[in-house]
């Protein structure tokens, strides 16, 4: 397959009896052969981690400085376009 032209197309599939069953429609030829790789979809987001994460960075980063860095980095960038 290296050697074929680049294809490259993203779907969604369901798991089924352990068979990937497509939930779009692929623009792919009959009996043609590819891999794919398995990703996959976070169902629930975990809040309670996101909670237990805010403010975590607090004592670390002074917030004022930061912010100054920011509007600094932005001004520097936008005179080298």
């Amino acid at each position: 397959m290296a050697g074929e032209g680049a294809l490259s197309e993203t779907i969604r599939v369901r798991v089924k009896d352990g068979v990937l069953e497509p939930l779009e429609r692929m623009n792919l030829p009959e009996g043609k052969e590819v891999v794919i790789s398995v990703v996959a979809v976070v169902e629930d987001p975990d809040e309670e981690a996101f909670l237990r994460s805010a403010g975590s960075w607090e004592g670390l980063v002074n917030a004022e400085e930061f912010i100054r860095q920011v509007y600094e980095d932005r001004l520097l960038n936008s005179r080298l376009v």
